[in-house]
């Protein structure tokens, strides 16, 4: 499709041996990784700083071109409007210059503003530049997006090498457009979590004395009001059971006061936002995570949830489905229904039989998002990206 600078990647190609090696006995793969860091720390931030960190141990020199670089100066931060150019100009700099080193552009993409800002212009500049693009498209609102700006959108999906999603239920909208997109799942670092024993050191049945969690930033298309509202309904008949709400976003204050009207406030508490360690201990401490999501793809919090062996109660939005199978993985309820939720977390509660078998089946539905299966998936993108560059 484009042009290559041809002795570095060509050299590259014929020493890829296989999906599983990417520079074996010859020049090592240099990957531009386009991508938000923590913090704060979300779904897309955390698996782009987990898959640079994953690929430089498979031997890839990986550098990362971070979207939400701390802003320089710092107070430039602070000027609504001004901030934009201060954080756009140099990344735009930092795209043209690696661009000009890298062998591949990797880009983490999402929708709505952040494709025009970040995943546009990488893609646009790797064109002029000459080097491959591979979009990794994760955004829950795809759909929606691509309704409103499909003609702003199309260019830029002409000028890639490789889509790349992390569910059935993206690649079914791509598909919609004509657009073949394969499947290379989120990443579960199984290492971060484990299963904590059924009952409590002190003998307390977890029944009894639910620890509920919500994992979700705060924000409209979470619809944490929902899940509150469901929690309430628990509550009358589990009068022990509490919630932790851990995240941040706009909807903080509404929900405070949404918590202090239905006279809750002594049973649900707001961590704010929280970090990796301490997502980690939070699932330890949980017994339920449910998630009342509006728009969704592959929350990787779901995927965090199975692997503490924490039951899951979620909406059925989305790419869910793809990611979860009712009664079988977790047990899915329809949007903005907080009487079916409550439903549903009863009937775990009820049925430690069930609870037990989501747990299981969860644990054992993860192998195929760990890093040694989704390497496979990917790196075989890669090759093809590396030999398709050369046409």
């Amino acid at each position: 499709m484009f042009g290559w600078r041809e002795n570095e990647k060509a050299d590259a190609v014929r020493h890829i041996c296989g999906p599983e090696t990417m520079a074996l006995n010859g020049p090592v793969l240099h990957i531009g990784l386009v991508g938000p860091l923590p913090p704060p720390y979300g779904g897309m931030a955390n698996q782009t700083r987990q898959l640079a960190g994953l690929l430089q141990q498979e031997g890839v020199r990986v550098e990362v071109i971070q979207v939400n670089a701390p802003y320089q100066p710092a107070w430039a931060g602070k000027i609504r409007g001004l901030r934009a150019v201060f954080r756009l100009i140099p990344y735009l700099l930092r795209l043209w210059r690696a661009a000009g080193q890298v062998q591949l552009f990797h880009i983490m993409a999402n929708s709505g503003l952040a494709w025009h800002l970040f995943a546009a212009p990488a893609i646009w500049i790797a064109r002029l530049r000459n080097t491959p693009v591979i979009v990794n498209y994760r955004g829950g609102e795809a759909r929606l997006f691509f309704q409103k700006s499909w003609r702003w959108i199309k260019p830029s999906l002409d000028r890639t090498h490789a889509i790349i999603v992390p569910s059935g239920f993206l690649e079914a909208v791509f598909g919609q457009y004509g657009y073949a997109a394969g499947i290379v799942p989120n990443i579960i670092d199984l290492s971060r979590f484990s299963v904590r024993p059924q009952t409590d050191g002190d003998g307390t049945d977890w029944t009894d004395a639910p620890h509920i969690v919500v994992t979700r930033n705060l924000e409209a298309i979470y619809d944490n009001a929902t899940a509150i509202r469901a929690f309430q309904i628990v509550k009358q008949s589990v009068p022990r059971a509490r919630l932790t709400v851990a995240g941040a976003g706009p909807e903080k204050t509404m929900l405070e006061h949404f918590v202090t009207e239905l006279g809750l406030q002594d049973s649900i508490r707001f961590t704010g936002r929280i970090d990796n360690d301490a997502i980690a201990a939070l699932y330890q401490s949980a017994d339920m995570m449910i998630n009342a999501s509006l728009i969704d793809n592959m929350p990787i919090s779901i995927l965090e949830a199975l692997a503490s062996g924490v039951p899951v109660v979620s909406t059925d939005a989305g790419g869910i489905p793809y990611l979860v199978e009712h009664n079988k993985t977790a047990l899915l309820v329809p949007k903005k229904d907080p009487d079916a939720m409550a439903n549903a977390m009863l009937k775990l509660l009820r049925s430690p039989q069930l609870a037990d078998s989501l747990r299981s089946c969860g644990l054992a539905s993860l192998e195929r998002y760990t890093w040694n299966s989704v390497k496979r998936h990917l790196f075989t993108v890669y090759q093809q990206a590396l030999v398709h560059g050369q046409h």
